[in-house]
């Protein structure tokens, strides 16, 4: 039988369980509050992630419109005129087919003068055994006018093969003096000379195609050849020039100021044919002298004196 419990024991009890019942409700209470601020600082966490993310958006996207705006060098005047002059720089590929054409026929003509010069040698050899076992004064005399042909065949061979090994420039600098006789255009300073050159703006090309001669504008310009009038133009980047043509051999006048020809006119050497000026893509009042043989540029100042 269970024991009666006294009055005491009751309260005492019921101390105990009122006791447990209020840590447990504390240690719940301690728990909740404890994951309640796990759960604030994830969050705090994760806002603070999506700030910066945000921040660091606006900065890329403020950085973009700032440079379009202030930058703009994708559009610039200078960008575009590097692209110009990258797509205006002229490969003569002519030039270049007629250089390695002329290096291989150079290899080929060594090459054959080499196995000429092996076959005289022996012919040579035996002419000279001949006449040495007491053949004949014909014999001798033969052997002789065949060894100065052989001679004569050789310089003639080796004066092609030193104008193979010239460059094509150079052919048609000799080809040019050759064919046609030039005076002064007009008298000034060089400004320019033909080739590559270092140039103040991109709008000017770096591979100069004539020798340029600065002048007051208004200077007459005078035929440095006598020729046809082939092209009278204000287009393009030579602004007022004219072509003359003679032969194989064509002379452009450009950035003249006034052009007193037209096309089809024949010209006497020394005529006045147009003034100095700074018409076209020009950076001052002068003279743009080319020369040129099959289309082909030629330095003007291998030609003549200016």
């Amino acid at each position: 039988m269970e024991r009666a419990m006294t009055v005491e024991e009751r309260i005492r009890r019921a101390e105990e369980i009122y006791e447990r019942r209020k840590r447990n409700e504390g240690l719940t209470v301690v728990n909740r509050e404890k994951n309640q601020k796990e759960k604030n600082d994830k969050k705090d966490v994760k806002l603070l992630k999506k700030m910066i993310i945000q921040l660091i958006v606006c900065i890329c996207i403020y950085f973009v419109i700032y440079t379009i705006q202030n930058n703009q060098y994708i559009f610039s005047e200078d960008f575009i005129n590097k692209v110009n002059e990258i797509i205006s720089y002229d490969i003569d590929f002519s030039k270049v087919y007629e250089d390695a054409k002329n290096y291989l026929m150079g290899l080929f003509s060594s090459q054959t003068e080499n196995e000429n010069q092996e076959q005289n040698n022996g012919t040579n050899e035996s002419q000279s055994n001949e006449t040495a076992n007491g053949i004949g004064g014909a014999v001798e005399e033969e052997g002789e006018t065949v060894g100065e042909e052989t001679t004569e065949t050789t310089e003639q061979e080796t004066e092609t093969t030193e104008e193979q090994n010239l460059s094509q420039e150079e052919q048609d600098i000799i080809n040019v003096k050759n064919t046609t006789s030039f005076i002064k255009p007009v008298e000034g300073t060089i400004s320019s000379v033909y080739g590559y050159r270092e140039t103040a703006t991109g709008s000017v090309p770096k591979n100069h195609t004539g020798t340029d001669i600065a002048a007051v504008s208004g200077t007459k310009i005078k035929s440095a050849t006598e020729g046809q009038v082939v092209l009278v133009s204000e287009e393009g980047d030579y602004g007022k020039h004219i072509k003359i043509q003679i032969g194989e051999v064509s002379i452009i006048y450009a950035h003249c100021n006034a052009l007193y020809v037209n096309e089809g006119d024949m010209v006497t050497q020394g005529q006045e044919i147009a003034e100095v000026g700074s018409t076209g893509n020009s950076t001052g009042p002068h003279l743009h002298f080319e020369i040129r043989i099959s289309e082909r540029t030629v330095d003007p100042q291998k030609i003549l004196d200016l």
